[in-house]
């Protein structure tokens, strides 16, 4: 049996006797200067494009509880659920425009600082703002994958059958969650239809890592090869509570690898930081890539 997974941290006195995250992206700069970063980004950088995270001061774990992959595959009561405030919920995260911090980190990469994007984020804002080959480390919510057969297809796709099968179905979406869930009452939930895969008829799931579910192998060791090879770590909007995410930088950490935080409050991985920046992520990745820029001169990219 799954135990129910951590959703919440709250910081020890190891991370409490810390001195505040600091302001000046200087250092910040000097190590991204070097080359060979890996950013790992978060829920954080997608705030300032309307999608909240989980964790900050109006984060939606105050109000919402992810679905679990055991609830998820457990009950068709749950997977109507899903899909009832997912169907809504999706539209407003497609509808999403990338931000400056998205920006930022794509021109970070293509000026050639960066040697690999992993993020734990699946609005695909990233790869929206023009960043490449960037590893989805809990998938994306734009694909959809049957759990009998394998089959992934299109969001859009599922979206037209679900519009079709619910024409009836008038509810709107008001809080959006960062896994693409809206909250709605389930006397509203009830009235969903839920439809199955048109290859084998078995249960659709989006193909994204749910809580309490194991990101695939492959694309864990990939991120270590990247985090082997990398000469700093760049954490960008992420409180680092869940392991899949908080591993690479104990293992960047142990390897004596750079560890940069740049997240507005406290995170798991405070104590393994060499610099912590506490400022907006929109601001705070504005001001170095202006920094980069004023040190090496503009890009022939």
């Amino acid at each position: 049996m799954r135990s129910r997974p951590t959703l919440e941290w709250s910081p020890g006195p190891e991370v409490l006797a810390l001195e505040p995250g600091a302001t000046d992206i200087g250092p910040v700069a000097q190590t991204v200067a070097a080359g060979r970063v890996v950013v790992l980004s978060g829920a954080g950088i997608s705030t300032e494009s309307g999608i909240p995270d989980y964790r900050g001061e109006t984060g939606s774990l105050r109000t919402h509880t992810p679905m679990t992959y055991g609830d998820f595959t457990a009950s068709e009561a749950a997977r109507r659920r899903y899909w009832a405030r997912s169907h809504l919920g999706w539209r407003t995260i497609a509808r999403a425009a990338p931000n400056d911090g998205h920006r930022a980190v794509a021109a970070l990469q293509a000026r050639g600082h960066l040697s690999g994007i992993i993020t734990q984020n699946v609005d695909g804002l990233h790869q929206a703002a023009g960043a490449r080959d960037v590893i989805e480390l809990h998938g994306n919510l734009d694909r959809v994958i049957c759990l009998g057969c394998g089959t992934t297809s299109a969001r859009e796709v599922l979206d037209r059958r679900l519009r079709a099968a619910n024409q009836a179905f008038t509810a709107e979406a008001t809080r959006i969650n960062p896994d693409g869930d809206v909250e709605l009452p389930e006397d509203v939930v009830r009235t969903f239809t839920v439809v199955p895969c048109t290859v084998c008829g078995g249960v659709l799931k989006p193909d994204v890592v749910f809580f309490g579910e194991n990101v695939p192998r492959s694309r864990v060791e990939r991120c270590y090869r990247l985090i082997d090879d990398a000469n700093a770590v760049l954490v960008l909007g992420s409180s680092l509570t869940v392991m899949s995410g908080f591993r690479f930088v104990r293992h960047a950490a142990k390897a004596a690898t750079p560890v940069l935080i740049v997240n507005q409050g406290l995170t798991r991985g405070d104590p393994y930081a060499t610099y912590r920046i506490d400022l907006p992520l929109g601001r705070a990745l504005t001001a170095l890539t202006e920094l980069l820029e004023e040190a090496s001169g503009p890009s022939h990219a």
